[in-house]
């Protein structure tokens, strides 16, 4: 089995962040999302992973490499343009070859990973297997109707009247059979030729389309408060771990972790679950509050910030509270006048500049 990691499109949901980087490369609990993915797949055992890239290739290139820090081999496809996940599908039809694949979203993150997934579908004879998650508004969504055995009766993107709550996630797994569909198509309303098109067309011709539905969590972080819900998921889930120096009187509560190099000076407190990267200074009377990814080289003193992700090599050193807040690299926040607001929400590219 190979796997064909999507890590292209323009992110319009994330500008400013966007405007410079990739999406999938915005980290959740340091991470960027994109190595959730990798993870995910080579967890799955499969070793040859194609990689569909965009405006942003050079980025993704430079951060995947070769793939060997996963053991994987790493093949990046490039798409002019965003033309939809079944013309991704179409491009990678060489790499690919005979072979079964799973087509996973880089932007997408999910708690379980995929093993029983792409475990399912090898001892199966579906044409195609796609999953789903329950959610409370399936009308934002792409909708599966399934029967009793789980099997794809029909598919519609964003319904007025869903048939089901089951949203498609942007993890699927497929056999030959796809590019055959993908090629019958038409392009959508969008301009795209949408997998979910090519899906239908496979039901639509008797072949056995199966599912599976998420049993943990998923996340697709297209928007900044989704980047901050996944962020919180995430750190659910981290081991406390200093690696860095902590002075004495600092305040330590529940799950941190703080990278190597990391200095958290006294006067401080960080209250988990946090993370904190490589070769930051905390302090002094800083208060890193839950929920909060702080990146690599970073230096906060005399702030207050929670449920917030600075992706890195930023300054902050400011008097107000930070609340709900996404703030992309080599940013500095310095206080102005005391006729602020007390708590802050912002979302910040690189580069940026402010005083509040």
């Amino acid at each position: 089995m190979k796997a064909l990691i999507l890590s292209g499109g323009h992110g319009t949901r994330l500008r400013p962040l966007t405007h410079t980087s990739a999406k999938q490369l915005i980290p959740i609990a340091n991470k960027p999302n994109l190595f959730y993915a990798i993870e995910d797949v080579v967890n799955a055992g499969v070793r040859d992973v194609g990689f569909i890239v965009g405006h942003t290739k050079e980025e993704v290139k430079a951060a995947v490499g070769d793939g060997s820090r996963w053991g994987i081999r790493a093949t990046f496809i490039e798409q002019d343009a965003p033309r939809g996940l079944a013309h991704a599908v179409l491009i990678a039809e060489k790499f690919i070859g005979k072979e079964p694949f799973v087509m996973y979203l880089g932007d997408n993150i999910l708690k379980g990973g995929i093993n029983d997934f792409v475990r399912n579908f090898e001892e199966s004879d579906a044409a195609a297997s796609i999953m789903l998650c329950k959610v409370g508004e399936p009308q934002r969504f792409g909708v599966a109707e399934v029967d009793a055995h789980g099997r794809v009766l029909s598919l519609e993107e964003k319904p007025k009247k869903p048939k089901s709550d089951l949203a498609l996630v942007g993890i699927y797994l497929f056999r030959h059979d796809i590019f055959g569909a993908a090629k019958k198509i038409k392009p959508s309303w969008r301009n795209e030729l949408e997998i979910t098109d090519a899906i239908s067309y496979l039901v639509k011709h008797g072949k056995k389309v199966t599912t599976d539905v998420v049993r943990g969590w998923w996340k697709d972080t297209g928007k900044p408060e989704d980047i901050l819900d996944a962020n919180r998921l995430a750190l659910e889930m981290i081991e406390p771990r200093i690696a860095g120096t902590v002075e004495e009187g600092v305040e330590m509560v529940g799950r941190v972790a703080i990278g190597a190099g990391t200095v958290v000076r006294k006067g401080s407190s960080i209250h988990g679950p946090a993370i904190i990267g490589a070769g930051c200074v905390i302090g002094p009377n800083a208060f890193i509050g839950p929920f909060t990814s702080i990146g690599d080289n970073s230096r906060l003193s005399n702030v207050e910030i929670e449920n917030s992700v600075v992706i890195g090599d930023s300054a902050i050193e400011c008097s107000r509270r930070i609340r709900d807040s996404l703030i992309g690299k080599n940013v500095h926040i310095s206080s102005a006048d005391s006729n602020v607001p007390k708590c802050t929400k912002l979302v910040l590219g690189e580069h940026s500049r402010i005083s509040i």
